[in-house]
């Protein structure tokens, strides 16, 4: 009897902590301060109008740069109504040729879904790659915190939109951690196991010292 009645104690805390996280039924970030660890603080119900939960502007970003790709997000940054919601999306576009490098997405699993001509995807863990070339139509997951990568592998434009399992996914890219600082090349090269020059080269691409 003493084992149901701890049961049963437990199952009421439970459930009070489970409806404790949903007093609200929404929380529009107040991005004008600062983020905390568990979001953006609530903006007041008196300001908030319909116009917090529609994002405008998912239209094709500029590819005209080192990757010849445009990412255009719509994270809780850019769409203050995503705000706790575990939820964020984005628009991917890559010219021909052009790819968006090994990165991860330290909070967050991604989804991508095909819109237009051809992307090469994979992710890595310790021992395999799951790589595919997606048509329009397909979608590819991404599993969170995992090393993954996205290539034009067809003729023309490929565009695709993405969601992410967070309001703020974060990212960071291999090359940019490696080849846009002041670490001195003799060392990137150490560590890489890459050619000297081919280091001078990706620093100076990406905008590093030393």
């Amino acid at each position: 009897m003493k084992i149901i009645h701890i049961l049963f104690l437990f199952t009421l805390l439970s459930s009070t902590i489970s409806h404790a996280s949903y007093i609200h039924d929404f929380c529009v970030g107040d991005i004008m301060h600062p983020e905390t660890p568990t979001g953006y603080h609530c903006m007041p119900l008196e300001n908030i109008t319909s116009d917090d939960f529609v994002f405008h502007g998912f239209v094709a970003g500029n590819t005209n740069n080192s990757f010849n790709a445009a990412l255009t997000s719509a994270f809780v940054t850019d769409f203050p109504g995503l705000n706790a919601l575990g939820i964020s999306a984005a628009r991917l576009d890559i010219a021909e040729g052009g790819a968006i490098p090994v990165h991860t997405h330290p909070s967050a699993t991604e989804l991508l879904i095909m819109v237009q001509g051809e992307i090469t995807a994979g992710f890595f863990t310790t021992s395999t790659v799951y790589s595919k070339t997606l048509k329009p139509g397909d979608l590819m997951v991404f599993p969170q915190g995992l090393l993954h990568f996205q290539v034009n592998s067809g003729k023309g434009k490929a565009t695709a939109f993405l969601t992410f399992s967070s309001s703020n996914p974060g990212a960071q890219l291999i090359d940019l951690l490696l080849f846009s600082n002041n670490l001195p090349s003799e060392l990137v090269a150490q560590t890489t196991f890459l050619d000297l020059a081919q280091v001078k080269k990706l620093k100076a691409r990406f905008g590093g010292r030393g």
